[in-house]
């Protein structure tokens, strides 16, 4: 397991001065670090179908773009060009671990892990993203430069799909060496050029704008067929003009809409589903036949030990200590008795359960049930 180290800060110091606010330079964050994966694993994943990977090179100052799968590289020749392999926390487990030391961050708030492996002279060119992102530098090192948010900059188009921004100012200029992380804000400007080969860690954070939280909401009411209240106007006057839309009536067409919203029930079960939905292919495997309850009991009992499925997305929503919980996992909805908050948070703040975890749910006909679903859907599984 990777332990982050944030120097002098705790994570609550971090959220307070950085998060959201500025970049930061984290030198060892991860000390005596030890990749995870290889470049060579690394292109294996990118040759497969349903693994989103992309290429972006830079050859005499020519910016060009490839999307994956990928079969062969050479003619890509040896210096200048970034091979990105987006969600590989869903396919491979040891990368997946270098997500839970940001777990002080919410988990619907994270995204995925992708990771990259850049030639000398490699990278994506100076760009922003709207979302935070810790990048962790494993074998070889890059040269980093990062900037505040400058409404003065200009975008730029090299590649129909490759968007990059003008000059920018930098506030860290620094080389990164395996184990270095660097904070990045939504809206700062950096660019990143590989000094020699080189594999660097993203971890990606969820940040749904309007227009993504609208299309969620309009999907879940047609897909749980929820008509809602209608518009109505009983105190209705003849108007001045048939063609206006009045101030009253805008006002509670607005008002409609917030009430669809401000019904937390409502909301939490739309949004929960919404945001557990992973954005990137799952490599379930749902075991077939599928477990008998007590077949999965008798597992559990004889010391048997589960494992989550990497990028599976586990969340839950308790509106009172009274109230029943509602658990979310990859879009699924379960409901659980308040009184089970211990077993909840089993499934959603660890990524394996050990032998007295696995007990704990053989030892509850409920418990067994609900592990049973979970095993059955492939969401959890047995390790060896």
């Amino acid at each position: 397991m990777y332990q982050l180290c944030l120097n002098e800060l705790t994570p609550a110091q971090f959220l307070a001065e950085y998060w959201q606010k500025k970049p930061l330079l984290i030198k060892a964050g991860f000390r005596n670090f030890i990749d995870p994966i290889s470049p060579d694993e690394l292109a294996g994943l990118a040759g497969e179908e349903e693994i989103e990977s992309r290429i972006v090179s830079n050859k005499n100052a020519v910016w060009d773009m490839e999307t994956g799968p990928f079969e062969d590289f050479s003619h890509l020749g040896e210096d200048g060009w970034t091979l990105l392999v987006q969600a590989v926390d869903h396919w491979h487990p040891q990368s997946a671990a270098l997500i839970e030391p940001f777990r002080f961050i919410p988990n619907w708030r994270i995204d995925d892990l992708m990771v990259s492996f850049s030639t000398a002279g490699g990278g994506v060119g100076p760009h922003l993203d709207q979302y935070d992102v810790f990048i962790i530098q494993g074998q070889g090192k890059r040269h980093w430069r990062v900037g505040m948010p400058d409404s003065s900059l200009k975008q730029i188009c090299p590649h129909p799909r490759l968007l990059q921004v003008s000059p920018f100012i930098d506030c860290i200029n620094v080389i990164t060496e395996p184990g270095d992380i660097l904070y990045i804000p939504p809206g700062c400007p950096h660019d990143g050029i590989s000094l020699d080969p080189s594999l660097n860690y993203s971890v990606g954070f969820r940040a749904p704008a309007q227009k993504d939280l609208l299309t969620g909401l309009a999907d879940h009411l047609i897909d749980q067929d929820i008509t809602g209240q209608r518009f109505t106007d009983p105190e209705r006057q003849v108007p001045a003009s048939v063609g206006a839309i009045s101030e009253q009536d805008l006002n509670q067409v607005q008002a409609l809409l917030r009430q669809l919203v401000d019904d937390k029930a409502f909301a939490a079960e739309w949004f929960g589903s919404y945001i557990s939905h992973a954005k990137h292919e799952l490599d379930t495997t749902e075991p077939d036949p599928h477990y008998e309850a007590d077949e999965i009991a008798e597992y559990l009992e004889e010391g048997s030990v589960l494992a989550k499925l990497g990028g599976l997305r586990t969340l839950y929503y308790q509106a009172g200590p009274a109230e029943d919980i509602q658990l979310f996992i990859n879009g699924d909805r379960f409901l659980v008795p308040a009184n089970e908050l211990k077993t909840v948070k089993m499934l959603t703040d660890q990524v394996s359960l050990a032998v007295e975890d696995c007990q704990h749910f053989a030892a509850d006909h409920g418990r067994l049930q609900l592990i049973t679903v979970l095993i059955n859907k492939g969401y959890w599984y047995f390790t060896e």
